[in-house]
């Protein structure tokens, strides 16, 4: 059986084979070409690997840094303005600070009135010898006793074995005419009264307790004696509380 093939056909076959051996001779050339070419790119990609990278082969570089650093030598202007700069703003928050400290403790302190009732001036001339006289200071009562000589002389006789709470009389004088007592019992805070007990100094009727003239305890439940408060003489006829 023949097979016969169109001309079109015919043709591309003897044209392949006539350029078969043309083409297999380009294609060595070419790899002969190509070998200097894939040696030179090893070559340089083994010299590559053996010198670590550089930052620009790694990425991008910001150059910020070196566009804003501040260089002490050319620009010193510019290094001063930034220690003026953190100076100020230190100088600032230290001034603050201060003015809070300071508005802190003034309002601990105390006001103007409060001040005016810690300490109490009294005038003593027209107390009579024998007598004492009730003032205020701190809402509290203080008894003002003016002695007589034969008061001052028995108050010093008495032993301090007899004594609960042992003073001596002139400890709690700063004159031995004059005594200053808070008025106030120091068994349960009573006001005593003045001039009455056994003793002829205070008497407490809330519970029975005696002082004496020099405000000791002498009789009854108080433990301990009337209490002296802080004072002075600022005048001969004047003293003040507190």
């Amino acid at each position: 059986k023949i097979i016969v093939q169109p001309p079109d056909a015919m043709n591309a076959l003897r044209l392949a084979s006539r350029l078969s051996p043309r083409v297999a001779s380009l294609a060595a050339v070419g790899s002969l070409q190509q070998r200097p070419a894939l040696s030179a790119l090893r070559a340089t990609q083994t010299a590559n690997f053996s010198t670590p990278p550089s930052l620009d082969e790694l990425g991008s570089v910001d150059h910020g840094y070196v566009a804003d650093r501040v260089d002490k030598v050319a620009e010193p202007e510019r290094r001063a303005f930034t220690y003026l700069m953190l100076s100020g703003v230190r100088f600032a928050y230290a001034s603050t600070a201060r003015v809070l400290v300071v508005k802190f403790v003034s309002s601990m302190s105390a006001s103007a009135d409060v001040l005016a009732m810690a300490s109490a001036e009294f005038d003593i001339g027209e107390i009579a010898a024998g007598k004492t006289i009730t003032v205020k200071w701190r809402g509290k009562p203080v008894f003002i006793r003016h002695r007589t000589p034969e008061e001052i002389e028995t108050e010093a006789a008495v032993p301090m074995s007899h004594l609960r709470d042992q003073e001596a009389d002139d400890e709690r004088t700063h004159k031995p005419e004059w005594l200053v007592v808070l008025g106030i019992c120091t068994h349960l805070g009573c006001v005593p009264l003045s001039g009455a007990g056994d003793y002829n100094g205070w008497f407490c009727p809330c519970h029975g307790s005696h002082y004496d003239v020099s405000g000791r305890i002498r009789k009854g439940p108080a433990p301990l004696n009337l209490e002296i408060p802080p004072y002075k003489f600022v005048e001969e006829t004047k003293i003040l509380v507190g």
